[in-house]
């Protein structure tokens, strides 16, 4: 994989994320409220991560996989873990306003912006892992 395709897909993630440092509303419902209290770390380790990639790719890639695989375990366990095994009744009160594919009251479902984020993740994941490995190869 070029180098080119796995920056594509980091900076596609990156665009998505920074979407909940601002937030995007609607009438009577959000794509994701504005949370850069809650999520501004993430989101400044996350840039960091890319930037050190551009930079210093020997080392940035390592870091890069890293906090991808954590974030991607922690968003697993904050939304599809309640998804598997239920008790997700204050998330599904606290996600109330969202845009959802499927709407439930009985059992939490992450709302669109949360599952095209966790589709992002794994396919920024997966690219850095296949350009680093790659990249070991020729180097």
């Amino acid at each position: 994989m070029k180098r080119k395709y796995c920056l594509i897909a980091n900076v596609i993630l990156l665009a998505w994320f920074f979407l909940d440092m601002v937030g995007v509303y609607f009438k009577n419902n959000h794509l994701v409220t504005r949370s850069w209290r809650d999520d501004g770390i993430f989101f400044i380790i996350f840039l960091g991560a890319v930037i050190l990639f551009l930079l210093k790719e020997n080392v940035g890639k390592y870091i890069l996989i890293i906090w991808q695989s954590l974030w991607l375990l922690t968003q697993f366990i904050s939304h599809e873990w309640y998804t598997i095994v239920g008790g997700g009744e204050e998330k599904i009160r606290f996600f109330e306003g969202s845009i959802k594919f499927i709407n439930s009251d009985l059992r939490y479902i992450p709302d669109v912006y949360h599952i095209v984020l966790h589709i992002l993740i794994l396919v920024a994941l997966i690219s850095t892992i296949i350009y680093s490995m790659k990249s070991k190869r020729y180097s």
